[in-house]
């Protein structure tokens, strides 16, 4: 008798196993905040996972509700914080915070990254320490706390998990964008765009990237970070640096007109 295949879970089975499988007291005690385990789990399915198991629901829609969730409490915060500072400048302060670089230090600060439900696609190309989605779940829980528990207790956790950032704010927005700065600048000589490589070394819950940019073959920047995405921007840093020497910008100008 030939042995019956066994077949892969799909559908809310999927997603129970899958949920079931990961311990998420530590996450909820970092929140700071219960959460029904529906709820919990909507909040931490991406569209990826849902896709590959029968269309399930995914935490899009909660998503939708925790930025605006978010960005009322720190916007409001904020106004409190700085009573004498323009509207400009609190702006400035608040899209800083809530940027995705900004949820993302959260969702790294929560070790939420175990806890994503992603599919095999993204799972391969570790999607659980990617920037844009451990700030959307971010979102998507803010926006869970704030249909089970209310306004006010969504704000009081995003007061909690964001209190640093909002003590510590700045209108000068640190998570500039130096890679689009470097392309920028690059396309305003004329000059071929930036080329970047990226390895990484250390344990795979603890792993370091190091990342190059190159233009033409010449190494303008090295930067170091907890993921590639940050490696890349402090490489690109250190390469407009590079670029506010003549000698630099004459040698790669020459080097593009050969």
């Amino acid at each position: 008798m030939s042995r019956r295949k066994s077949q892969r879970l799909t559908g809310k089975a999927a997603l129970d196993a899958a949920f079931c499988a990961v311990d998420h007291g530590p996450l909820k005690e970092a929140l700071g905040v219960d959460l029904d385990d529906d709820l919990l789990a909507l909040a931490l399915t991406h569209r990826s996972f849902g896709n590959e198991n029968g269309t399930l629901p995914n935490n899009e829609r909660l998503e939708f509700l925790g930025d605006a969730v978010l960005g009322l409490s720190v916007a409001g915060a904020l106004y409190e914080k700085f009573p004498s500072r323009p509207e400009s400048d609190i702006s400035k302060m608040r899209a800083s915070i809530v940027s995705r670089y900004g949820c993302a230090d959260i969702a790294r600060d929560i070790d939420l990254g175990p806890h994503i439900l992603l599919g095999r696609g993204e799972l391969s190309t570790d999607g659980q320490h990617k920037d844009s989605i451990l700030a959307d779940t971010v979102e998507a829980l803010l926006g869970a706390i704030y249909r089970q528990h209310g306004f006010a207790v969504a704000r009081d956790t995003v007061l909690r998990l964001f209190g640093y950032k909002i003590e510590t704010a700045s209108a000068k927005n640190r998570y500039q964008d130096w890679k689009t700065t470097l392309q920028e600048r690059l396309s305003e000589l004329k000059i071929d765009m930036p080329v970047y490589a990226a390895d990484s070394t250390g344990p795979e819950h603890d792993l370091t990237f190091t990342a190059t940019v190159t233009v033409r073959g010449v190494e303008l920047g090295r930067g170091v970070g907890h993921n590639k995405k940050l490696a890349e921007q402090e490489a690109a840093r250190l390469a407009c640096e590079a670029l506010s020497d003549r000698a630099v910008v004459i040698a790669l100008t020459l080097g593009a007109d050969a």
